[in-house]
């Protein structure tokens, strides 16, 4: 692979959470990437040190190059944010942190290697591994799974209206031809079965919606962030913030449940009461923005 193009998302608006934490010294970013985001808190916040989780090593090995510069304020470990409090536990003697970032969804890294299988668009193996040392990957959901988990991942997950239809197509190729294994025959049974009036009024790729189902199921990713949200709260101190970048409705409506909750509960409050959105500059000089939302919770 060449030079990896990363733009991180909404970093002003981050920056800008963040210069409003009195005393701004620790700082988790929870999904460290390839460290776009850490880049611009630590240029921004001499004082600050920064302590960067990921579960994909390709992408822990940019973001330590990427970060090298700043040498002692930052720690890089290879884990999943759901184990947020064990790490600090471990790492910072229990002491509180003064935010937590988590920017969910898939990095560019990932969507750019056709080998890692998390693209539509891109030939490769049907993987969607974010930690390549996890045992299942897409391709054994694909070819392993029943009629019913599949259409059920796929209405769960991916919130496919042709779930059963997607889910009958995909068993019937595989019991007639065999196991599917590369991306672009799994979009191939997808396009196959879906009318072409369907297709058109889709506006997206329409295998887009079953990609994101896999990934989410393969990673378990809502349970992780289930977790890694109320983990990430008992790591943070009274007048700390946690800032969640969310880029589909499962995860923002999950992190908007979460935040809604610990208000009523009297934990703290919310820094905006609606989601915070990219601006328009932002959206047409990076695309993968678009469907961000930003929202963050300041812990009384």
């Amino acid at each position: 692979m060449g030079e990896i193009k990363h733009i991180p998302v909404m970093t002003g608006e981050i920056i800008s959470i963040l210069s409003k934490i009195d005393k701004l010294s620790y700082v988790i970013d929870a999904t460290i990437g390839l460290g776009g985001h850490a880049f611009e808190i630590l240029s921004s916040f001499s004082e600050v040190r920064l302590l960067g989780i990921d579960q994909d090593d390709q992408a822990l090995t940019v973001a330590a190059q990427r970060l090298e510069c700043f040498g002692e304020r930052v720690l890089l470990l290879k884990s999943n944010f759901k184990h947020i409090d064990e790490i600090v536990k471990t790492y910072l003697k229990e002491e509180k942190v003064d935010a937590v970032l988590f920017d969910l969804g898939v990095s560019s890294l990932q969507l750019d290697d056709e080998e890692r299988g998390f693209s539509f668009n891109k030939e490769g193996p049907i993987d969607m591994r974010m930690d390549k040392d996890a045992t299942v990957t897409a391709c054994d959901l694909i070819n392993k799974l029943t009629y019913d988990e599949l259409s059920k991942i796929f209405y769960e997950y991916g919130e496919e209206r042709f779930s059963r239809l997607l889910a009958k197509a995909i068993v019937r190729h595989r019991d007639r031809y065999g196991q599917i294994s590369s991306t672009s025959e799994l979009v191939d049974i997808i396009r196959g079965a879906l009318p072409a009036k369907v297709q058109r009024r889709m506006g997206k790729h329409p295998a887009r919606r079953v990609f994101q189902a896999l990934r989410i199921a393969v990673n378990d990713e809502l349970n992780a962030l289930e977790m890694g949200l109320e983990k990430s709260l008992r790591c943070v101190r009274s007048g700390g913030t946690i800032v969640v970048l969310s880029y589909h409705s499962l995860e923002d409506r999950l992190v908007k449940r979460a935040f809604k909750r610990w208000k009523s509960d009297g934990i703290g409050s919310l820094y905006t009461k609606k989601p915070i959105y990219p601006k328009e500059e932002e959206v047409k000089s990076n695309p993968r923005s678009r469907s961000a939302k930003l929202r963050a919770f300041v812990k009384f």
